[in-house]
């Protein structure tokens, strides 16, 4: 608890402005929905819900630098499965297809603000762990590792989007899962769009991550 304290007042601008950001884009959804009486984007709450959880996870971890090592390992496993929730809200921009073309400005902002919270809560729990994971483990290519779970989460962010599998489903549907994800590493050539979509996508999350994470000091 004592940890939980020190952590929440040495990062409380950081809470605070992401509170701020997550509830501006509440506030958005609130005019859109008054405005057009439509819920079609209430599940933009959802998905932003998913995205906190790997950021909540990065914060516990980050917070109790006393839990062992093994323990660590498996919340660092649940955190990767759910990492791909956050930057996952980029491609609801794909639902702007189904907005109102009058307002598309207000849809195209709705959307954008909770991508941006997603990215944002994204960067900050991968640097999180990435820092966590090289001061218990000693790690000596942390660069390499950051990379690996940038396209890992652009590739589950691929599984989740066109395939429409959900974090849980590896316990839910384990085998489904795994026979997809064979069938996408072993047979390139049938699945170029989810190789495409994985390159061109993971690469996206990186430039955004050295970006942030490179001008992380200046905005804290």
């Amino acid at each position: 608890m004592t940890h939980i304290k020190k952590l929440v007042f040495s990062q409380f601008k950081t809470f605070a402005l992401l509170s701020v950001s997550i509830a501006f884009s509440l506030v958005l959804l609130m005019i859109k929905i008054r405005i057009t009486h439509s819920f079609i984007y209430l599940f933009l709450v959802w998905n932003l819900f998913l995205a906190v959880i790997p950021f909540i996870i990065s914060t516990y971890l980050i917070s109790t630098p006393k839990l062992n090592k093994l323990m660590v390992l498996l919340w660092c496993l649940v955190w990767l499965l759910f990492l791909p929730n956050a930057p996952y809200i980029v491609t609801d921009l794909l639902h702007l297809n189904n907005g109102d073309s009058k307002l598309l400005w207000l849809d195209v902002l709705v959307i954008s603000s909770f991508a941006f919270n997603g990215l944002i809560l994204f960067y900050y729990s991968l640097i999180d762990i990435k820092e966590i994971l090289s001061h218990r483990f000693n790690i000596k290519f942390p660069k390499s590792l950051t990379l690996c779970i940038l396209f890992l989460s652009s590739f589950g962010v691929y599984l989740g989007r066109f395939l429409r599998y959900n974090s849980w489903e590896i316990i839910q549907k384990p085998i489904n899962l795994f026979k997809d994800i064979i069938q996408i590493i072993f047979h390139p050539n049938q699945n170029a769009e989810a190789w495409l979509f994985t390159l061109l996508f993971g690469t996206f999350l990186t430039v955004g991550y050295y970006c942030f994470s490179n001008n992380r000091a200046f905005m804290e």
